[in-house]
């Protein structure tokens, strides 16, 4: 990305963050497949700050399940390198916050979450088109 596509990247996504826990999920809560938006909040590996991304999400028992796609990007999304170095981060959903550890899903269970996601939001087998990476299913287990 350009450094003005990055910049228009960030302040979008600062917009859909703020409208997000100000309405507590019910302004840019949907729009998806399923209308299922998460605020997954990580800690930078790098810069220690705090950062918050809005992400689809798909229950599984008492775990919420998001996918590293980043569109299809050839490279995996900030939030997931983010959450391999320091796994104990928070989702938001509505107006609850939870603490969760993170773990990448593998082997038959990511499989099997795999074809749950495909199947609700087709879009996720389209990123895998556009790049030769695995997109990683992380698991957010409650703590």
């Amino acid at each position: 990305m350009t450094s003005i596509s990055t910049l228009l990247f960030k302040t979008a996504m600062a917009g859909h963050v703020g409208a997000y826990k100000l309405s507590g999920g019910r302004i840019a809560g949907g729009g998806h497949a399923d209308g299922k938006v998460v605020l997954l909040t990580t800690t930078g590996r790098k810069s220690g700050k705090t950062r918050t991304a809005p992400l689809m999400h798909f229950n599984h028992g008492d775990a919420v399940v998001v996918v590293g796609s980043a569109g299809g990007a050839d490279h995996h999304p900030g939030w997931y390198h983010n959450l391999v170095a320091q796994p104990e981060v928070t989702v938001q959903l509505g107006r609850e916050v939870r603490p969760v550890r993170a773990r990448v899903a593998e082997g038959p269970e990511r499989e099997e979450l795999w074809a749950k996601i495909v199947d609700h939001a087709a879009q996720f087998g389209e990123y895998t088109k556009k790049t030769s990476r695995v997109l990683p299913v992380v698991v957010l287990d409650p703590r």
